[in-house]
């Protein structure tokens, strides 16, 4: 019998199943208990949850455990380009993404365990992961949390090695609440009795309060930014702080302040898991850590022929207000450096605050130009973005794609000025469209 690639049996299961979240876990439980439960045959587990910042303490976490020599599976969401982006299987020299002849065969078992029952796609995904990383050997696995934390598929580990709270804001209302209390409750359901619990930095004192009260409940130990460790810039290094002393590190390859918060939480989880790690893996792990569409430059491919000559693009998916201020504060750290006349190329969906996103740019960006997200049935309209962003004090317009606001952005630039920096930016699908469209997919 000849099996359908991985992209084609998961567009057949989008035909049949939702495509969005439907929190409970009732049924990715009665799935997995068809396949024998794969998520009690796992090697330990770092389960990371949090609004922002999740998915860089999962890279920062792989390439902390892979300089070390650690075997190291890893499931994120979403995927940029390709579905295959969800499963890194651990390998000698680093990890690499799930093949498709393996990736499909435990598609193809997972859904024929599931038989047609009521199920979401994320579920039928999350349990594939499960299988996966079952079924291959490897000394740790990384699980990111896809949305909330209490009724995420991802929530059927028993004993996690580490629980991870990355900061906690507001998005998602609709599904975990209007209040940052709340979304923090929802998070917190990833802790479990007596399980180690982490918890990154906290923009907000409410949900610090819910994070450290639910830990303390169940009897973990417990580790909080800024009180049990902390990193910080000196001298263009970075110093990591814990009860062990203090490090003096490379800075982040991941640009931006906020990324030795998130560096910083990557590695008391790895510590509070129970790997030891030394100094100099770590100081590499800083140094080639790699986490694309997020703050990524893009220095070739077929989009960046089309920016003014010189132009410096950046390509960050985070699409939410306080996503929109770290990324703000990072250009603004660029131009510190180097100045450069900033652009803001935005695409988002209409689930997300499009207005407290700009809000963090006012100031800073010289100009919206605003584009459809095309893979996204939830896009908000060009001309409805450039509304909001007006609203948030911007100079905005519409422009049908990226590609024609990079020429149009081309075909009116003075070159006597510096050339431009220019950020694409507002949704991870458009930022996936524009990694494809660039010819620079992960890999």
């Amino acid at each position: 019998m000849t099996v359908l690639t991985a992209e084609r049996q998961i567009e057949h299961l989008l035909t049949l199943h939702p495509k969005g979240f439907d929190l409970s876990l009732d049924r990715v439980l009665r799935l997995l208990d068809k396949l024998g439960n794969p998520q009690d045959r796992m090697p330990p587990v770092i389960h990371i949850a949090g609004t922002n910042g999740k998915g860089s303490c999962a890279a920062f976490s792989r390439a902390l455990l892979e300089a070390q020599g650690y075997l190291v599976h890893t499931h994120t969401s979403p995927h940029l380009v390709n579905w295959h982006e969800r499963y890194r299987l651990a390998a000698d020299g680093g990890g690499r993404l799930v093949d498709d002849a393996t990736f499909a065969d435990a598609i193809a078992r997972v859904a024929d365990a599931n038989d047609g029952q009521k199920i979401t796609v994320f579920e039928i995904l999350t349990a594939v992961g499960f299988v996966l990383f079952s079924e291959h050997p490897a000394d740790v696995a990384i699980m990111e949390v896809g949305l909330g934390g209490r009724f995420d598929a991802t929530n059927v580990i028993r004993k996690p090695a580490v629980s991870v709270i990355m900061p906690v804001s507001l998005d998602h209302e609709a599904y975990l609440g209007d209040r940052v209390e709340l979304i923090a409750a929802e998070k917190a359901g990833i802790i479990k009795r007596g399980c180690p619990v982490v918890i990154g930095a906290q923009e907000h004192e409410a949900a610090l309060e819910v994070l450290v009260d639910t830990a303390e409940r169940l009897g973990c130990p417990l580790s909080v930014y800024g009180q049990d460790f902390l990193a910080f810039e000196e001298n263009g290094r970075m110093v990591y702080q814990d009860d062990d002393g203090l490090m003096d590190l490379n800075p982040p390859r991941l640009p931006g302040r906020h990324q030795f918060a998130n560096a910083a939480a990557a590695l008391a989880g790895v510590k509070a898991a129970g790997f030891t790690l030394s100094e100099r893996a770590i100081d590499r792990a800083m140094a080639t850590v790699t986490w694309p569409g997020r703050m990524q430059k893009l220095s070739q491919g077929k989009l960046t022929e089309l920016a003014p000559e010189g132009a410096e693009i950046w390509l960050d998916g985070g699409h939410n207000p306080g996503a929109g201020i770290v990324i703000a504060e990072a250009l603004a750290e660029q131009e510190e450096k180097n100045q450069r006349p900033l652009f803001l190329i935005a695409g988002m969906i209409n689930t997300k605050d499009q207005s407290g996103y700009f809000h963090a740019f006012k100031g800073l960006v010289r100009h919206v130009y605003t584009v459809p997200v095309d893979f996204s049935e939830s896009s908000v309209p060009n001309d409805e973005l450039a509304i909001r962003a007006a609203e948030a004090g911007l100079s905005a317009e519409p422009v049908s794609s990226i590609a024609s606001a990079l020429m149009l952005l081309r075909d009116t630039w003075n070159d006597t000025d510096a050339p431009p920096r220019i950020l694409i930016g507002g949704s991870l699908y458009l930022a996936g469209a524009v990694l494809a469209e660039n010819g620079t997919p992960p890999t």
